[in-house]
């Protein structure tokens, strides 16, 4: 079984690359799926917590993976909106540069 602080450490990793690119990326796609990769990085630590508490104990506990599971379907929800929006701003001003889009500005 690999450790607990192997999969900590992957996962701090997977979490500071995505958010690197979130703040840095002026692509409002790459900005998307950095934001994916930090909530894959979540995932990540809720299975491995949830398989680390199953291990200590005698009874299995799916709560981890079960939460998980809801956040892979809202990350998939979020990423259908965030595409949404993304078609609609590049049909209007015809560039996904977040730094070129002001429209929700006041």
């Amino acid at each position: 079984m690999i450790p607990i602080e192997y999969w900590l450490v992957f996962s701090s990793l997977l979490f500071v690359i995505g958010a690197y690119g979130v703040l840095t990326r002026r692509n409002a796609i790459v900005v998307l799926m950095c934001i994916e990769i930090m909530l894959n990085a979540a995932n990540i630590n809720l299975v491995m917590f949830s398989s680390y508490h199953s291990t200590l104990h005698t009874t299995a506990d799916p709560s981890g993976q079960v939460f998980a599971l809801f956040s892979i379907a809202i990350a998939a929800a979020e990423v259908a909106v965030g595409l949404a929006i993304i078609l609609s701003v590049y049909r209007r001003y015809q560039t996904v540069d977040v730094d070129k889009i002001n429209m929700l500005r006041w």
